[in-house]
């Protein structure tokens, strides 16, 4: 299979794991860092057993790596430029949305670029 053929296949890949509105939201929560299941679940408002699918996804897939410290699971991106990759997508999706405003866009986009400081 030629190179260009095994990277769009990957990529591809890539694309399928973080196809999901939840999966998108955790990456970029965790751009600013580590943090461990709780927190997330607080943050993103979501029951707790899908939050840690979701990151048992993503572990699977080399997405986000895991720390335990006693009870508590820690989780990072293993590359965080994924999240960076995510926030300049946003720029491809305003000029094909109709049923999300510019400035609901912009919001997001500024929401998850603050975490990068």
């Amino acid at each position: 299979m030629p190179s260009r053929q095994l990277v769009a296949k990957e990529l591809a890949e890539v694309f399928k794991i973080i196809a999901h509105p939840d999966r998108v939201r955790l990456i970029e929560e965790l751009r600013a860092g580590e943090k461990d299941v709780n927190t997330l679940v607080k943050i993103l408002d979501l029951p707790g057993p899908r939050v840690s699918q979701h990151l048992s996804l993503l572990r699977a897939h080399r997405i986000v790596e895991e720390r335990r410290e006693g009870r508590h699971h820690f989780y990072h991106l293993i590359q965080p430029e994924i999240a960076d990759w995510i926030v300049e997508g946003l720029d491809f999706i305003e000029g094909r949305m109709t049923g999300i405003s510019k400035s609901a866009i912009k919001t997001a986009k500024r929401l998850w670029s603050v975490a990068d400081g």
